[in-house]
């Protein structure tokens, strides 16, 4: 009986001092939801290096992500607060949603020009480049609203593209529709493809950067719905810090290569070509967007808007975290 008056005691003490100002406590990690269109892609592999690497943890989140069809699949998952974010979303998407009233923001720049997607044919195709494709072939992109379906749009309309668009979905699905002739023009994100194209089964014959209005533009950001955004304005700010932290160290440290690779099934090799060569840091500056008039224009242009937004409205959808 005096064992358990003094053991009921030490409970109470231990549980008034965690009550005490002052008195560090263990908090419970703040969730996150992802939706990622493209994923296994350099340029949208941050979230899940981040959890892998302790990052997330470091500032005390625990980030869930799953993979989409593409882009526009991930921005109506946040759209729906199916997810709660997503990364490397078609700005012009954005944009036409926004104008429509959808209920989400722009927190931070994710890419900037195109280099990044490129399109290719089987090995034996008679293409040689995007402009040679006739009005029979066809050239995919992953999902209505997504960077791959802008770039495509700017590539018939700046290049001379005659081939007909058509949405395809992810990269592994897409290979499969031009390895079995369905389509002429397959599209893919390094290092996506590259060990395809070292085996001589495909060819490259183009990339968006063909498009030379595309080039300056951030092309892709991050996104939040704006339930998180004013509802869960810490855990967003922590997200970003932790975000910040973990693009610096993809780029600094050979470990994050070396994870991103095994993730992605490729030798380590052709993960450093792919980030080197199509995913620089240069076009990943998180806290720049720009060439947005520009981009406007050619949103305009291919139906994404109906005109271009305010001054306002630019203000109010693009809120990137300091």
């Amino acid at each position: 009986m005096i064992f358990a008056m003094r053991r009921a005691a030490v409970i109470a003490a231990t549980l008034g001092a965690a009550l005490l100002p002052g008195v560090p406590t263990a908090l419970a990690q703040d969730k996150l939801k992802l939706a990622i269109g493209g994923f296994g892609a350099w340029a949208v592999e941050a979230p899940r290096l981040g959890m892998q690497s302790g990052i997330f943890k470091k500032h005390n989140l625990d980030v869930e992500y799953y993979a989409t069809a593409g882009a526009g699949e991930s921005l109506q998952a946040v759209i729906s607060n199916s997810a709660d974010l997503s990364v490397g979303v078609g700005t012009a998407g954005v944009l036409g949603a926004y104008s429509k009233g959808a209920p989400i923001r722009i927190f931070g720049a994710n890419f900037t020009g195109s280099g990044d997607v490129y399109w290719y044919v089987r090995a034996d195709s008679a293409i040689k480049s995007v402009k040679d494709a006739s009005d029979k072939d066809i050239i995919a992109y992953s999902s209505n609203g997504s960077s791959t379906h802008i770039a495509v749009a700017a590539l018939i309309e700046e290049a001379g593209v005659r081939a007909k668009p058509l949405a395809t979905g992810d990269m592994a699905s897409t290979l499969t529709q031009v390895m079995s002739g369905q389509i002429a023009m397959g599209w893919a994100a390094a290092p996506f493809g590259l060990k395809e194209i070292n085996e001589g089964r495909i060819r490259i014959v183009g990339t968006g950067n063909e498009a030379p209005s595309l080039r300056e533009q951030t092309v892709r950001v991050d996104i939040a719905s704006v339930r998180v955004m004013s509802g869960r304005a810490d855990a967003l700010k922590r997200y970003v810090k932790a975000y910040r932290e973990i693009l610096d160290w993809m780029y600094a440290d050979k470990k994050a290569i070396g994870m991103w690779a095994a993730n992605i099934g490729v030798p380590v090799e052709l993960a450093q070509i792919a980030s080197d060569k199509y995913q620089p840091k240069s076009a990943r500056d998180f806290d720049s967007i720009t060439g947005l008039d520009k981009l406007m224009e050619g949103a305009v242009k291919q139906k994404f808007l109906t005109a271009p937004l305010t001054k306002e409205q630019i203000v109010e959808l693009v809120r990137i975290v300091p």
